[in-house]
């Protein structure tokens, strides 16, 4: 089962306080020190004042890119970090940890600047904070260590920054995709509505005026003229209907086949049924309603990644279950009257309906119909 993702402003909050909480362990040590065994007031404060400051700094600047909102004055920020990490192993010596915070300014270069900004900064920061290290007395194995480290976190930090991104993309090209398939459908519907009907109604029209033109002076044709209106009224009536049946009774196989790929348009994992044989007739509309229904529930009322569709045709029953992984994610408030009036379709034909929530994040659409026609 694939995990469900949360909205997108909680993934970033997690992004940021698991952001924070790795730099806080670059500054921890270093704090410590300060805090208990040094108990000097000045340094304690300038120590704690800039080490808040960075936080405070990162974690703002990391939030606006996350949430698309990049200025060209975030520069002034990251500039601002680099100068107080810097500052801080300078002031404070780099015996009690403060080398760590030269680390720190790295996870942002490329999320701050444009790519080719970043990168010429990034290698300046490769190249500059080891040799900085140096002039600060820093052990050469932390220095091979910064060395290693700055293109591994400005590495980092852009990807972090470009996966939360994708993924925004993909959850939108997704609920664009769901609304296509709907849309798309309509128009289809539409579509043969308006081949079916556009004659008949313009012939009616026509008709319509012929015998209004003849009705002071020829009564008989007036009354040919209304018979023909009659009959092609009768005609658009029975062609809308055989339209109308031809979306409502279809066969199982096609509503099920037309669900799947409706729902992989909307990228959503769902693999064609096959079953065999092939069930009475007279379960094909009541079945083909359900499947019809759990398609439009899962679209429009849950965020599932995976669908499952299964057929069992037995000896006496054929039953549909339609399982998804969209019940933690169904949209809030009172229930549709959709599932409601499948229940009473099923119950109509003799079979039985259930629909609601499996306990594991699951939610789950069964139904069955008897074989026998008459039951």
């Amino acid at each position: 089962m694939q995990p469900r993702l949360p909205r997108p402003t909680y993934i970033a909050r997690i992004i940021v306080g698991m952001t924070l909480l790795t730099l806080a362990g670059f500054l921890l040590p270093a704090l410590w020190y300060e805090l208990v065994q040094r108990h000097h007031p000045g340094r304690t404060a300038f120590a704690l004042a800039g080490s808040g400051a960075i936080l405070a700094l990162y974690a703002r600047l990391l939030w606006l890119n996350l949430m698309r909102r990049t200025r060209p004055m975030h520069r002034f920020g990251l500039a601002a970090i680099f100068v107080v990490c810097w500052a801080l192993p300078l002031l404070l010596g780099t015996e009690e940890g403060w080398g760590n915070a030269l680390l720190i300014p790295a996870g942002l270069i490329a999320v701050v600047l444009p790519l080719r900004q970043a990168v010429v900064t990034g290698a300046a920061a490769a190249l500059l904070t080891p040799a900085y290290g140096l002039l600060l007395g820093l052990p050469p194995l932390s220095v091979v260590y910064e060395l290693a480290g700055v293109p591994l976190a400005a590495f980092s930090g852009y990807v972090q920054v470009w996966f939360f991104h994708v993924v925004q993309e993909l959850r939108e090209a997704r609920a664009e995709l769901a609304r296509s398939a709907v849309g798309e459908e309509r128009l289809r519907f539409a579509r043969d509505l308006h081949d079916v009907l556009g004659h008949s109604l313009q012939a009616v029209a026509l008709r319509a005026e012929v015998a209004e033109r003849y009705l002071d002076r020829d009564r008989g044709r007036v009354r040919k003229e209304l018979t023909e209106i009659q009959t092609m009224a009768r005609d658009s009536v029975r062609d809308v209907r055989e339209v109308v049946r031809g979306y409502r009774a279809t066969s199982l196989r096609t509503e099920l086949d037309g669900m799947s790929a409706v729902l992989r348009a909307a990228g959503i994992r769902c693999a064609r049924p096959e079953f065999s044989p092939e069930p009475p007739s007279h379960v094909h509309e009541p079945l083909g309603w359900v499947a019809r229904e759990a398609a439009t529930n899962v679209l429009r009322h849950s965020s599932a990644t995976w669908c499952e569709i299964a057929v069992r045709v037995d000896g006496d029953r054929v039953g549909v279950e339609i399982v998804n992984d969209g019940a933690a994610r169904r949209s809030a408030g009172p229930a549709g009257s959709g599932l409601a009036g499948l229940a009473e379709r099923i119950r109509a034909a003799g079979g039985e309906f259930a629909a609601g929530p499996g306990g594991d994040g699951t939610f789950r659409v069964a139904a069955a119909v008897p074989v026998r026609g008459d039951a």
